[in-house]
């Protein structure tokens, strides 16, 4: 049987238009109504059938080649029936040899061939199945079409299954390095430039390194930047005395932090959550209100929890942060206090400083950070006032709170820290 020709059909305003992808290649057998060939426009893209059975002998374009109406596209030879005379043929002729045992080894190389051609034939005829568009889609993004299963009727790929192939091959490349993480070697010693002294990492460093490092990779952190005018409240913190000495109180300002946190917790509950479940979408949100306090420690730093600070005055919470602050440094504290908290408050005020970035304590979604007190120079209605002002650093999980409801809750702590103190019945 003589070579037959597959040309450009007629195919309305395709003229000399770029041939985007040859979907065929020597040797491979295609059936009538096979894509040979995807061609594009600057409207649109077209696939190019068969029109007939048979093998392919020599492809006559490429990736890049602008054709028209009536240009040769491939020639096809016989279809896959000579291929099988051939193939029995070959095991007839084989036949002889085994039966007479003279070359068991000569037997199993036939055999060996027969199936690389079935294998070669069966690879050849499953070309991907997909329209244009998609071929398109996948291509821009530079993936293999021929490498994704397609989940439509006769495996036909849609673009789905171009966008899950390309999120399992990121899946894998990212649990491969999550399983080898990189470790980086210095050149040189610390010793090579000069005396050095190695020393022992605090037990309590060392165990909540590993918990800073899950919260930090594992949380997408964004910390929220405020001041709050808390002169009202200085005024009434040191004017509080005791009924029976007369004596003046001493508060801690924490103390008033919390009550007011404790507030706008009520009023913002997703910050008193936790995401348990983040692959079926679940999230934890807590009735209870336990605050933790960061204490800085000769042993480094410590998470206690104020347990049910909505129930307890001012003035028993602010004792109960000495009796916990004294446990930690003495290390006489329970483990499971530093467990189950609903926000934690990490306070730099007896140190200085004033805005920073606090990492939040997993599995919780927010920690409030904060600063120094300073008198600063306010422009209130119409002129400058001496105000007391206390900067304010919330980190938030971005995961369940954005943020708008991160500003929003800032601005209610504040009113809560300002001149609507309605904590101080609670002294």
């Amino acid at each position: 049987m003589s070579d037959k020709e597959i040309k450009v059909p007629n195919i309305g305003e395709f003229k000399d238009v770029e041939v985007i992808e040859v979907l065929v290649s020597n040797g491979q057998s295609v059936s009538k109504n096979d894509p040979l060939i995807t061609i594009e426009s600057d409207k649109s893209s077209v696939e190019i059938p068969a029109s007939f059975d048979g093998k392919v002998k020599s492809v006559k374009i490429k990736v890049g080649d602008r054709v028209s109406e009536g240009d040769l596209i491939l020639t096809v030879g016989q279809s896959g029936e000579e291929e099988k005379s051939i193939e029995q043929k070959t095991i007839k002729e084989a036949e002889p040899v085994a039966n007479q045992n003279q070359n068991q080894n000569q037997k199993e190389k036939i055999e060996k061939v027969i199936q690389t051609q079935n294998l070669i034939k069966k690879d050849n005829s499953e070309a991907s199945s997909a329209s244009p568009k998609v071929r398109k889609f996948a291509r821009e993004l530079g993936v293999n079409i021929n490498e994704i299963v397609g989940s439509e009727r006769q495996g036909r790929i849609v673009e789905d299954d171009v966008k899950n192939f390309i999120s399992s091959k990121i899946n894998k490349t990212s649990d491969k390095t999550e399983a080898q993480p990189k470790k980086i070697i210095s050149e040189f010693s610390h010793s090579d430039f000069g005396e050095i002294e190695v020393k022992d990492m605090p037990r309590v460093k060392k165990l909540a390194s590993t918990y800073l490092v899950n919260s930090w990779t594992t949380i997408p952190h964004v910390t929220n930047h405020d001041e709050a005018d808390i002169t009202e409240m200085e005024d009434f913190r040191t004017s509080l005395t005791d009924m029976y000495t007369g004596e003046r109180k001493k508060i801690t300002p924490l103390a008033f932090i919390v009550k007011a946190l404790v507030a706008s917790l009520k009023k913002f509950p997703s910050f008193n959550s936790s995401i348990d479940d983040i692959e079926n979408g679940k999230i934890t949100m807590k009735n209870y209100f336990h605050v933790g306090i960061a204490v800085d420690t000769p042993h480094g730093l410590m998470v206690p929890k104020i347990r049910n600070a909505d129930n307890k005055s001012i003035s028993y919470i602010s004792n109960e942060l000495k009796t916990v602050s004294d446990q930690c440094r003495n290390l006489k504290i329970d483990k499971k206090e530093f467990f189950g908290g609903s926000m934690t408050i990490t306070s730099l005020g007896g140190i200085g400083g004033s805005f920073f970035t606090p990492i939040i304590n997993y599995p919780e979604v927010a920690i409030l950070g904060v600063g120094k007190a300073q008198k600063k120079q306010i422009f209130i209605n119409g002129k400058f006032e001496t105000r007391t002002m206390l900067p304010l650093s919330l980190s938030y999980d971005h995961r369940i709170i954005d943020g708008a409801e991160a500003a929003r809750f800032n601005n209610d702590l504040k009113e809560n820290l300002g001149k609507n103190f309605a904590y101080k019945l609670a002294v």
